[in-house]
């Protein structure tokens, strides 16, 4: 029986490239050190979660630098975010794979089991963003062939687009997490990490 996948789709962290939008707004060292804690969070924490291959889906396709043992790894190749998802999709065309962004510090290793759970009896399973986009997507292996066409990416529409493309397919839904893409959302994560300290 093949694994069920669970994919990190993800930018490498190098200083100066990637989180644009949160680097705009404070600074790159204070985004690529964002951006590199995150991933290495939710490295360890994907480490803990049995019975799924673990990959991750990197931009640049190749970087040397990106230690990750116990994942595989492929690349995103061209195009906009929905046709590198895509292809993070297609390269497991008949096992369940859960596709998850790199830059939602509150994720738990519950909310990836529960996604793999809710794919048993569903489609596909999403975990909404406060933004209006996701920060989770999982398929079956019974998926459109165009699960991210004519989404309006970074846009409060992202998910109500991209279930467009699900007709007639059973959805489940995670909790709603806040990625953090921007000087607000990061001060409202430190806020409450420092509440919780």
């Amino acid at each position: 029986m093949n694994r069920p996948v669970i994919i990190i789709f993800t930018r490498v962290p190098r200083l100066g490239v990637g989180k644009r939008r949160l680097a705009r707004e404070v600074g790159d060292r204070k985004a690529h050190n964002f951006a590199r804690t995150t991933l290495v969070g939710l490295l360890h924490r994907l480490r803990r979660l049995r019975g799924a291959a673990r990959v991750i889906a990197t931009a640049p396709d190749h970087h040397a630098k990106l230690r990750a043992p116990g994942f595989s790894r492929i690349g995103q190749g061209q195009g906009d975010l929905g046709q590198r998802m895509q292809r993070a999709f297609n390269h497991y065309p008949r096992r369940p794979v859960v596709l998850i962004g790199s830059d939602i510090p509150d994720v738990k290793t519950s909310d990836l089991r529960m996604a793999f759970h809710k794919l048993r009896g569903c489609n596909a399973v999403f975990g909404p963003a406060a933004d209006g986009g996701y920060w989770l997507t999982g398929m079956s292996a019974n998926r459109p062939s165009s699960a991210f066409a004519k989404v309006r990416w970074s846009s409060p529409d992202a998910l109500a687009d991209t279930l467009r493309n699900f007709p007639r397919r059973r959805i489940g839904r995670l909790r709603m997490l806040r990625d953090v893409d921007d000087a607000e959302s990061l001060h409202a994560y430190t806020k409450k990490i420092s509440a919780h300290a």
